[in-house]
């Protein structure tokens, strides 16, 4: 086994200590970047922001540790990328057609207790971690909120319904859903596994969904939150 070559590639040792100059200059740049870019968290990142990333960090890469990529080169691509994200950010506040086309637009996913299964299916959003994210705000189960919202950066605004008004919902802690029923053996308040519609079933074989037709139930929660 060639340990040379195993270690350093086609380069030889001399190569390192340039590899710590470039890892130190491009270490500023990202940084002199990520401070023009501004200071958002990757959570809060749009999906434009989060391509100029990715874009930054590629250049960045190369030439820390290729020695036939000079560095000057992926400066100028830093500056085009910063430019261009300067003046996509500058049209976006004037043009609200642009912003859209760009950043997309929030999105309802829960009305009124019920999944907006429309824009649900737009959405690459997994019900496990839609749930997860509901559950990080407090709701136990749909009957709690009035209105979920999916903002445009991928966080998840939740308006909830006043104490008084929390109506029976579909329940959404973890395994919550393992027991669906098609017959319904206890008459009782159930919501619907597809849509979160609740309703009021008799005990029977076979119920279908008002909303979706669906004919999958699971026990609805009327608890209150606990703030």
């Amino acid at each position: 086994m060639d340990w040379k070559e195993l270690l350093l590639g086609s380069e030889d040792w001399g190569f390192l200590p340039e590899v710590l100059i470039r890892s130190v200059v491009m270490f500023i740049v990202i940084l002199v970047s990520l401070s023009i870019l501004g200071k958002r968290g990757v959570k809060q990142l749009s999906v434009f922001e989060l391509v100029v990333i990715i874009g930054l960090g590629s250049a960045a890469g190369d030439p820390m540790f290729y020695k036939d990529v000079g560095i000057l080169p992926v400066l100028i691509v830093f500056i085009i990328v910063v430019g261009l994200y300067t003046s996509v950010t500058h049209i976006v506040g004037k043009n609200k057609n642009f912003e859209k086309a760009i950043e997309g637009k929030p999105i309802c996913l829960v009305e009124k207790g019920r999944f907006a299964i429309e824009n649900f299916k737009k959405e690459a959003l997994g019900q496990d971690e839609f749930f997860s994210e509901l559950r990080s705000n407090g709701v136990s189960h749909l009957g709690q909120v009035e209105i979920a919202i999916i903002e445009t950066n991928g966080t998840i605004s939740v308006f909830f319904y006043d104490e008084k008004f929390v109506k029976y919902g579909l329940p959404i802690m973890p395994g919550s859903l393992e027991e669906q029923l098609t017959a319904i053996n206890e008459s009782g308040h159930y919501a619907c596994v597809f849509c979160g519609n609740t309703e009021k079933l008799e005990e029977g074989n076979h119920h279908k969904c008002h909303v979706c037709k669906k004919d999958k139930w699971v026990k609805a929660s009327n608890k209150k939150r606990i703030t």
